[in-house]
């Protein structure tokens, strides 16, 4: 078994007896239980669904990820004013979090999907319905979420219109509106004062398709303004193929200058024919049928696996979100999935399980202790179960020196 150079640390282990004796040149042997890295996925097939019930995509997702999304998207979440989905969405997050699965909400404000009963309210009136909102989603699933995408995507939404909403005669939507008399920034803050003070201890990320200037410039205007981010979100939707290493992590060095932890929150790769390089909102591209195709599998596996390497060798980034498991339901109907449609999984699935699982997982090791009770375990940071004839112990490990009483 072989670690990622990348992020494989050595930590000096000084074992115990309960009595307080070093466990002196003794055998022992170590198990990764979990990896620190957040690999994610989004865990939307969970809402809804019967926990009491085999569920086959449940047993795929959980051999592979640590970390779910969950779809907060207002519309649905609220669709009648006052009368908020909270049952659902609580029951998935907590069939997540009983699993060892860290949660992330997604997300709290947005101009896509914002409820049409705002309608034509007045500013002022937005601002209280989305204070209230942020409020009232954190608060309830405080100690299940543990980590927020606060707002979502906020370099377009002061010039976003809704169609929908223009064809009804109610004008813009209104987040747009509240952000293009507010601002941006004065958006950002109301959003992230809301949720930081509902919760205190959850992640809070700002996340956003544009990763060109203008998404650098918002963050240094928000870091100037004193906005209290935990960490960047940058979405990677790539149905026109993979972007390379070099200008991936051209991207992590950009971002890595703000000092905060990088977060990969959205990243998708087709398996079937890639999107017309022509296309520029990718939204615009909605084929009848878009099939994914043995060629496409094996171009995905090895994206994939090329992303994923690139990736964890940047130390800037400290998670990774693949945007659905599965082709059904997939975002724009791609054949993004890392599982087919009928459940069974795609070479890409395979690929990922072999890194995450295999080469950057530390399978059960029989080490020896020497004359301190010092062992030195190499691995990627996560947590550990060390056991020895005198007991068992689960420590957390992530380089450096820890200790452990065996009993």
């Amino acid at each position: 078994m072989t670690t990622s150079a990348s992020r494989a640390v050595e930590t000096v282990l000084t074992l115990h007896t309960t009595d307080g004796r070093s466990l002196a040149d003794t055998e022992v042997e170590v198990e990764q239980l979990s990896h620190a890295f957040g690999f994610g996925n989004t865990g939307f097939e969970m809402v809804g669904a019967d926990p009491s019930e085999t569920n086959p995509l449940a047993d795929l997702w959980l051999d592979v990820f640590n970390t779910a999304t969950l779809p907060f998207y207002w519309a649905n979440v609220e669709p009648t004013e006052g009368v908020p989905n909270t049952s659902r969405l609580l029951a998935a997050a907590r069939w997540f979090a009983e699993r060892g699965v860290r949660v992330k909400g997604h997300p709290l404000v947005w101009h896509t999907l914002a409820p049409t009963w705002l309608g034509d309210r007045t500013v002022d009136e937005v601002e209280r319905a989305v204070r209230g909102r942020v409020r009232r989603d954190v608060s309830a699933y405080s100690g299940v979420v543990s980590a927020w995408d606060v707002i979502n995507e906020v370099v377009i939404m002061p010039v976003f219109d809704n169609e929908a909403a223009l064809e009804g005669d109610i004008g813009p939507n209104a987040i747009t509106r509240l952000c293009r008399e507010r601002g941006r920034i004065a958006t950002v803050r109301m959003a992230f004062e809301e949720a930081r003070a509902a919760d205190p201890s959850a992640t809070l990320l700002i996340n956003d398709f544009n990763l060109g200037t203008a998404y650098e410039c918002l963050i240094e205007g928000l870091l100037e303004a004193g906005i209290g981010i935990d960490a960047i979100g940058l979405q990677s939707h790539m149905h026109q193929g993979y972007w390379g290493e070099e200008r991936t992590l051209a991207i992590c060095d950009r971002f890595a200058r703000y000092g905060l932890p990088l977060h990969w929150t959205e990243t998708t790769m087709v398996s079937g024919d890639l999107m017309p390089a022509e296309i520029e909102d990718l939204n615009d591209f909605r084929p009848v049928s878009w099939p994914s195709t043995p060629e496409g599998e094996e171009r995905q596996a090895s994206d994939v696996e090329r992303h994923y390497r690139a990736l964890t060798g940047h130390p800037a980034v400290e998670a990774i979100t693949y945007w659905g498991l599965s082709d059904e339901g997939a975002w724009l109907g791609a054949p993004a999935g890392l599982v087919r449609a009928d459940g069974t999984p795609k070479p890409a699935y395979d690929a990922l399980r072999r890194l995450v699982k295999g080469e950057w997982w530390l399978a059960p090791t029989r080490l020896r202790t020497d004359a301190a009770g010092r062992v030195t375990v190499t691995g990627w940071a996560g947590d550990y179960r060390v056991g020895a004839a005198g007991g068992v112990v689960t420590v957390t490990l992530g380089g450096g020196e820890a200790s452990a009483t065996l009993g």
